[in-house]
C-alpha cells in the first residue's frame, strides 16, 4: 500500500520555510497562514508552525562508514530525480553532503545526500538502485 506521510515541525520563519522548500528544492506551497505552512514534498505533507526553535540532542550514528545525524527526515525518490536535485543544489552553491552510496551490492542498495533547512532539520534524499528492496532485510 502506497500512502503519503504527514510530519509538522516547530520553526523560527515561516518565510524562510518557503523560500528553502518552494524555491530551492522545488517542492509545491500548500495552504497556510502567517503562522503555518503546508509543503508538498513529493506528494508528502510538511506542515510548519512558527512555534520557535526546536530544542532537540541527537546522536550522530554510521552506516557504511559515513557518520549521519539519527534526527533527520528524508524522501526517497527515482534516480532521474534525485539526479536532477542533487545537480540543481549543488550548482545553486546549497551545502549538500556529498552523494553516497550506501550498501553497495546488498538488498537495500540506495544512494543518498542531505541538506539542512534554515531551522537546522536534515533533510535526506535518497534512491533505491532496487525500489522492490526499501524494506528487504540485508
Amino acid at each position: 500500500m502506497k500512502a503519503a506521510f504527514h510530519l509538522a515541525l516547530p520553526c523560527d520563519d515561516i518565510q524562510k520555510v518557503k523560500e528553502f522548500y518552494v524555491d530551492i528544492l522545488g517542492a509545491i506551497q500548500g495552504r497556510g497562514t502567517d503562522t503555518w505552512l503546508d509543503i508538498n514534498l513529493y506528494g508528502n505533507q510538511l506542515t510548519f508552525t512558527n512555534a520557535g526553535s526546536f530544542n532537540f540532542d541527537f546522536k550522530n550514528y554510521r552506516l557504511s562508514g559515513q557518520v549521519l545525524p539519527s534526527f533527520h527526515f528524508g524522501v526517497i525518490v527515482d534516480m532521474e530525480t534525485w539526479g536532477k536535485l542533487y545537480t540543481k543544489l549543488f550548482s545553486m552553491d546549497i551545502e549538500v553532503t556529498t552523494e553516497v552510496t550506501f550498501l553497495e551490492n546488498k538488498a537495500g542498495e540506495h544512494i543518498s545526500f542531505f541538506v539542512t533547512d534554515p531551522d537546522g532539520y536534515k533533510v535526506e534524499f535518497k534512491s533505491f538502485k532496487n525500489e522492490n528492496e526499501i524494506f528487504t532485510h540485508a
